[in-house]
């Protein structure tokens, strides 16, 4: 990811992340506040592959992109490289699952659950966890930085679910009525 596009993703959910803050009883609210806005995302983006019928996986507005099933395997994959950075564990290709080559609902809805399975424990950290170091991208970056590109970039994704959803017909988890 370009470093103007992170810096305008932060910026922009920088607004959430402390409104999520106050809404967060964590005695950690740096990792608290960034783990509200991750769940929130990550919950779009679960719900979303959820509502999207079978046959629609295979959707793709132009040919030059992702189909939305890539999309759902791309946003697990990318969780676990994030969270396996931000807990210190050994490094995950972002593509694993994209490699894999599924297609089909049931397999995609599961993997990611299961990454946001994994990502849980990694948004669980203490502050003074969080400011240990990790290598990223090949730069020295901060846990809570892994974890904060993880929300983002599920947000950034789920911007693209929500136009595919749209294109469909659907109204997006964001835009229903609680």
């Amino acid at each position: 990811m370009k470093r103007p596009v992170l810096v305008a993703l932060l910026l922009a959910f920088s607004g959430s992340a402390l409104h999520a803050q106050a809404h967060t009883s964590s005695a950690d609210p740096s990792v608290g506040a960034t783990r509200a806005l991750w769940q929130q995302m990550s919950g779009y983006v679960t719900q979303a592959a959820e509502d999207m019928p079978e046959g629609k996986y295979s959707y793709k507005p132009t040919p030059e992109v992702r189909s939305f099933g890539e999309l759902i395997a791309h946003v697990a994959g990318s969780q676990y490289m994030f969270c396996a950075a931000a807990s210190g564990d050994s490094a995950r290709a972002e593509d694993d699952i994209e490699k894999k080559k599924m297609t089909g609902k049931a397999d995609l809805v599961a993997a990611m659950r299961a990454s946001n399975e994994y990502c849980a424990r990694a948004y669980h950290q203490t502050d003074d966890a969080s400011a240990g170091k990790v290598k990223l991208f090949g730069q020295e970056q901060t846990r809570l930085y892994a974890l904060m590109i993880n929300a983002t970039h599920d947000a950034e994704h789920y911007g693209n679910i929500v136009t595919y959803l749209r294109m469909n017909g659907m109204v997006p988890p964001s835009s229903k009525r609680q």
